[in-house]
């Protein structure tokens, strides 16, 4: 670090910042942005939106809340009910002291899950691996919570997600295909188990930081060799572009996964949170190899030619300035159209398809949407199933759609939630998604610079991009990118959990 304060180059920065802090865009900035902060504290409009609504106040104190916080915990509270009785057969065990020190720092077994499940080839992949690791993670908390006493905070993750996973239980239940539902909701409790222990295994900013590198991890091994495809070179998939329309476009790369559309999703969510682990690394070091990652993972992303998540990308990045650092964002606009003239040929033309309907990927959405609709005119309340094997099988047997290309799933997040979880499903996911949302801006708001506010920050501006991005694609088709995505969801509700510790 002392090489780097005696360059030039810093010494040139930080005349540059004095100049910026003395001058008149500085003050008009800052007085612009106190304004701002006035207008949404007093706005009538802006207020209820901001603040947390009735059902989310009354979650923690709710007959519900307590009944299944202590289900969830019963396990723990009878071994550590055991652990008291015989804690000095216990701590002469080098067995036993060795599995309550691993529960104990349950934080770093799941970096190191993520780090190894993550960046396995679709070929070698199994969705009971998700599964397995969620149940072996909760196993080892509650060998921690035997000596510690330790809790599942059931309580934080909130009352839309909980009102989600029983959404999700009931369309097992009405599905109109149930047998083809059931093996769907082992992805869905994959995912619940996930959220439960994140949230609860973190306790500071240095937990956070270590889940972030366990992101890390996966943006930068996939993103690799994303890039070592295209330098090899990728054969062009007419199944994943017109080449009508994208005449001289290289094939799309998709690292280890199958589909260069789901590649792009994983890199959606997971950049916003190496981004955070740059922000908030100590050395020089780890700050230059979060760097390269994310510039890795960036340039992956552009090879991937994958519309709707390049949109969703620019969303999260703008939504994670304006979080972080509200002064920057005319710096951030400036850049976006300097970095413009700079882009590849062949990315500006795909940018330019996104609203060409010539496109055949754009055009078979409509009849895909229309489809979708039918089902939810049909069966507004339970849908026609979890899963997409369901919702194929209804609208294969209702005869309700009419195209060429085979139905995959509806290309929207919203109406997929709606048409297979029914009304309650699509209304407790928004729900989440807008409650997690607002808690953690207004955890950056009112908390000072820490991991955890920056943390908060990027989880919430990766799923703002993932929202955005589900208006054109669904981001669960593949079962991995579900869990990832629920992963991201928890570590914004775990930013904000410890910028409230830190505040008490």
């Amino acid at each position: 670090m002392t090489l780097w304060q005696t360059s030039l180059t810093y010494q040139i920065w930080v005349w540059l910042c004095d100049v910026y802090e003395d001058s008149t865009l500085h003050h008009f900035l800052a007085a612009a942005g106190r304004w701002c902060n006035g207008q949404i504290e007093e706005s009538r409009i802006l207020r209820p939106l901001c603040r947390e609504g009735i059902a989310a106040r009354s979650w923690r104190d709710s007959f519900l809340c307590r009944v299944l916080s202590a289900l969830v915990n019963l396990p723990g509270t009878l071994l550590h009910a055991w652990y008291k009785a015989w804690n000095l057969t216990f701590e002469d065990s080098f067995f036993a002291r060795l599995a309550f020190d691993m529960g104990d720092s349950a934080s770093i077994a799941q970096f190191w899950c993520i780090a190894a499940l993550w960046c396995i080839p679709y070929e070698r992949w199994n969705n009971a691996y998700s599964f397995m690791t969620g149940v072996l993670l909760l196993l080892l908390f509650y060998a921690g919570a035997m000596r510690t006493g330790r809790r599942l905070d059931v309580a934080r993750i909130g009352f839309y997600p909980a009102l989600m996973l029983a959404a999700v239980t009931l369309a097992v239940t009405f599905s109109y295909a149930p047998g083809l539902s059931a093996r769907f909701l082992i992805y869905h409790v994959s995912a619940a188990l996930l959220v439960v222990i994140t949230v609860s295994a973190v306790r500071n900013g240095e937990d956070l930081k270590r889940l972030c590198a366990g992101a890390a991890v996966c943006v930068g091994a996939t993103g690799a060799y994303g890039i070592v495809q295209r330098i090899q070179g990728v054969k062009v998939n007419p199944s994943y572009v017109d080449l009508k329309v994208n005449a001289g476009m290289p094939g799309r790369v998709f690292s280890i996964f199958d589909n260069p559309n789901t590649f792009a999703q994983v890199l959606l969510l997971l950049l916003p949170l190496v981004l955070a682990l740059f922000l908030t690394a100590k050395r020089w070091q780890w700050k230059v190899i979060c760097a390269g990652i994310f510039c890795v993972g960036g340039m992956a992303m552009a090879m991937t030619y994958s519309r709707a998540s390049w949109v969703g990308l620019a969303v999260s990045m703008a939504v994670f300035v304006f979080f972080w650092k509200p002064k920057l964002i005319p710096a951030f606009i400036l850049l976006c159209v300097l970095a413009v003239p700079f882009l590849p040929t062949t990315v500006l033309n795909r940018i330019h398809t996104i609203t060409n309907t010539a496109d055949s990927s754009t055009s078979s959405r409509v009849s895909l949407y229309k489809a979708a609709i039918e089902v939810i005119r049909r069966s507004p309340l339970t849908g026609a199933g979890l899963g997409t094997a369901a919702t194929q099988t209804y609208i294969r047997e209702f005869n309700l759609y009419h195209d060429k290309a085979p139905f995959v799933h509806s290309h929207n997040f919203y109406l997929e939630v709606w048409i297979q979880m029914g009304l309650l499903g699509v209304t407790g996911f928004v729900g989440s998604m807008l409650w997690n949302i607002k808690n953690a801006a207004r955890a950056v708001r009112h908390s000072g610079p820490s991991v955890g506010r920056t943390v908060a920050a990027a989880a919430a501006s990766a799923m703002c991009g993932a929202m955005v991005c589900g208006l054109a694609d669904f981001l669960w088709n593949y079962p991995r990118v579900l869990v990832i995505f629920w992963f991201t969801f928890a570590m914004a509700i775990a930013g904000v959990k410890v910028c409230t510790e830190e505040a008490k």
